[in-house]
């Protein structure tokens, strides 16, 4: 995986988006000098033939998954997959794996969710052992806690965490060390009405609020019970979501790469699947391609 840095975007779209109109984005994106386009696959499906059609369609950027449920697909068809994406990535793809949570896993059939650290660890062995192995330097892990930290220096080039405060991006780098790549996401709401953006804020924490591997983490950086009730505190708000003007979306971006992130990936709140108007107002308030 070739080194990754600047600011990337994280979006559904980019999974659920009807190909034509994912393959024009991505296109488009690309000129505008982000440096990463990172999709989900809590829910399993299709992922990584999604991931192919972003190769496809683009050049340069690099493409990742935010993540692979580990959960919901089977080693040697991830191996076999990544060799055949990384055949035309040359480079680009970075496999992001997770262990998803407890309520989503023990939803599918035949899936049962138990003692996450040791299920990453055997399919990382698993990965290892395929005819075509998935290298570590082209996988991270979505790195929350101490232990699964640990695990992403080991065995991966480094962790992508979601759904932080700055204060767990310090606290990740000091666990990682100097070397991994760190890459967490980071919420966006483009709205100068404070009220509107709030809402729109809300909605995402409603989600995420409801799984333990989240909460539990928060608690972990700062954040109290009382933080996370009734939806959450404006407190959480501001330490999860930038919400205002480009400039805001600047200074968070900042506070992370001081804290020690090499990359930081945004997803834009509430405004669709495929937000181009204001990752289009993104790239020239950051300024990315100066």
């Amino acid at each position: 995986m070739a080194e990754l840095s600047g600011v990337g975007l994280w979006a559904p779209g980019f999974r659920d988006g009807g190909p034509g109109e994912v393959r024009e984005a991505v296109a488009e994106l690309e000129g505008l000098g982000f440096t990463a386009l990172w999709m989900p696959g809590g829910a399993g499906g299709p992922i990584l033939e999604r991931a192919q059609l972003l190769v496809d369609a683009t050049v340069t950027i690099a493409v990742a998954t935010g993540i692979l449920n580990i959960w919901a697909h089977e080693p040697y068809d991830v191996a076999t997959a990544h060799a055949g994406i990384e055949l035309d990535a040359r480079g680009r793809f970075l496999l992001g794996l997770g262990v998803s949570h407890a309520p989503m896993v023990d939803r599918m059939e035949g899936a049962r969710y138990g003692r996450p650290l040791s299920k990453m660890r055997s399919y990382l062995d698993a990965l290892d052992a395929q005819p075509t192995p998935v290298p570590p330097s082209e996988r991270v892990l979505a790195a929350l806690g101490p232990k699964m930290l640990d695990l992403a220096r080991e065995r991966a080039a480094g962790a992508h965490p979601y759904f932080v405060p700055v204060a767990h991006t310090r606290f990740a780098r000091e666990r990682l060390g100097p070397g991994p790549l760190l890459a967490p996401e980071q919420g966006v709401v483009l709205d100068e009405d404070p009220t509107a953006a709030k809402a729109k804020a809300r909605e995402h924490l409603a989600r995420y609020l409801q799984l333990p591997n989240y909460t539990n983490n928060l608690l972990r950086h700062g954040l109290t019970e009382d933080d996370l009730r009734d939806g959450g505190s404006d407190r959480l708000l501001d330490a999860i979501v930038v919400t205002g003007g480009v400039e805001a979306v600047a200074e968070r971006i900042r506070e992370h790469r001081e804290a020690g992130a090499d990359h930081v990936c945004l997803q834009v709140l509430g405004e669709g699947l495929l937000p181009l108007a204001q990752w289009r107002a993104l790239a020239e308030g950051l300024r990315l391609t100066d």
